[in-house]
């Protein structure tokens, strides 16, 4: 009994728990790594038969009413690559990269901007996103500056 007490008390104690906790976090980051490489290649394969079937179908009217679509689909393949990149950055470093994440969500917006039907939007959708794209400019500049100035 003395022993299981001894124990019990042994893995409560702050460095112990820690490292059970780091040990889950890094399992987790495994799984996310193996579940978002399964979604890329779906997206990419989304985007070979959507490709193919608007290169060859002549019935689907212009090409270029689909420019918009297949440049937001190759953008999803990058923001999911970034992402990726992230969880990978992590389990190498178990740190997080803020450069890494602000870049993840600059793509993010500029996807949003660049399939953006301008005709259901209000002004001030518009101003929220040039806020948020400015917003997230100066805090890449920031962590860069600042990265710049750690390295000297």
């Amino acid at each position: 009994m003395r022993k299981l007490l001894k124990r019990i008390l042994q893995a409560t104690k702050d460095e112990n728990f820690m490292h059970a906790i780091e040990n889950v976090e890094v399992i987790v980051s495994k799984v996310l790594s193996i579940f978002l490489v399964l979604v890329i290649l779906v997206v990419i394969v989304d985007l070979g038969v959507f490709l193919v079937r608007e290169l060859f179908d002549t019935n689907s009217g212009p090409f270029n009413s689909k420019i918009l679509k297949i440049f937001g689909l190759f953008l999803e393949v990058l923001i999911a690559l970034e992402i990726l990149e992230n969880i990978t950055s992590y389990l190498r470093k178990h740190v997080f990269q803020v450069e890494l994440v602000i870049v993840t969500s600059l793509i993010a917006v500029s996807r949003k901007i660049i399939i953006l039907d301008t005709e259901k939007l209000k002004g001030i959708d518009i101003i929220g996103l040039g806020i948020t794209i400015l917003a997230l400019s100066i805090s890449y500049w920031i962590i860069r500056s600042s990265n710049a100035k750690n390295q000297n």
